[in-house]
């Protein structure tokens, strides 16, 4: 059996894509690593804390986004939801499908922080490498639709409520009756270890996965069962771009952390999504924290990842 139909294998079996071979240490294209440096410095370096108690901050770091979009060529669409008598937005570019325009891929990645914390791995990492796969596609032509979205208002006291950007975005979709056949929540990604015991997990993961990995060196996706599928085909592209280590699995919702993110906000309304991370509090000893700080992200890693991601998008925009 071919090493990539093993992998397959445990996941239909047990839910469970053990950790894929590769190495932290190989060097990623310059460019792609300048540039993620250069987002994660902009918004967590110079921006800082940006919620709502730092508006004006908030707002920065959308306008960064927009310009940063707005260069690569793209038409930025603000999607703006009135909360506490004040306006929000989402912020969305696309790329239209060739063959098959109504049906949809979403990349996203929400650009607040928690109160206290300039946010420079949550979430500035994911906010980064959603900026920088936005622009290896300015000049492609995907099969499917292909929409890129900066979320606001993923972190408390929002988080897990109606008032989510991402929450407001899908349930529209929904209403509008978009086929969205994948969504990436881009979260908390740019941390990684290979000390042992640097990677922890929810109590009583093992119970259900026994034999997990003990270093925080390995990218996970993460998705609930219904999203298996899904899964299955992004962890299958990733593994085929590149040899950086990563972890997939699927599983029960109710598991802590598994939907803690804008992810969540498209479960709930039916739509097939898997989260892209780090593992955020069980691996980052910086989490929710002053200390999340632009020095703290590993970007050679993080570069290696946005490019499997790359490849990961592209996989599911094709129509085979």
């Amino acid at each position: 059996m071919m090493k990539n139909e093993f992998f397959i294998t445990l996941l239909k079996t047990f839910g469970l894509i053990l950790l894929m071979s590769g190495s932290t240490a190989a060097a990623p294209a310059a460019t792609v690593e300048q540039n993620l440096r250069a987002h994660v410095t902009k918004l967590a370096g110079e921006i800082g804390e940006r919620n709502i108690w730092r508006p004006r901050a908030l707002r920065g770091a959308a306008d960064y986004i927009r310009a940063t979009w707005q260069a690569q060529g793209y038409r930025v669409a603000a999607h703006e939801y009135r909360l506490d008598n004040q306006s929000w937005a989402n912020l969305e570019i696309a790329r239209p499908g060739n063959s098959r325009p109504a049906e949809i891929v979403v990349i996203g990645a929400h650009y607040d922080t928690v109160p206290g914390s300039p946010g420079a791995n949550d979430n500035g990492s994911g906010v980064a490498a959603l900026l920088e796969i936005a622009r290896c596609f300015a000049a492609r032509r995907p099969d499917r639709s292909v929409r890129f979205v900066a979320f606001v208002n993923e972190e408390p006291p929002f988080f897990r409520t109606g008032r989510m950007g991402s929450r407001i975005y899908a349930g529209a979709a929904r209403e509008r009756g978009e086929d969205i056949r994948a969504m990436l929540s881009l979260e908390t990604i740019g941390y990684y270890s290979d000390e042992p015991g640097s990677q922890s997990y929810p109590p009583l993961f093992g119970l259900f996965y026994p034999g997990y990995p003990e270093r925080g060196n390995f990218v996970a996706f993460v998705s609930n069962l219904r999203s298996r599928a899904l899964l299955e085909k992004t962890a299958t592209a990733f593994h085929a771009a590149t040899d950086f280590p990563a972890a997939g699995i699927a599983t029960f919702a109710f598991i802590p952390g598994v939907d803690w993110s804008d992810h969540g906000s498209f479960w709930r309304h039916g739509y097939p999504a898997l989260m892209v991370t780090d593992t955020a509090l069980y691996r980052y000893p910086h989490y929710h924290s002053s200390e999340d700080t632009p020095d703290k992200v590993n970007y050679g890693a993080l570069a290696r990842v946005t490019q499997g991601l790359c490849a990961v998008v592209e996989a599911l925009a094709h129509v085979e």
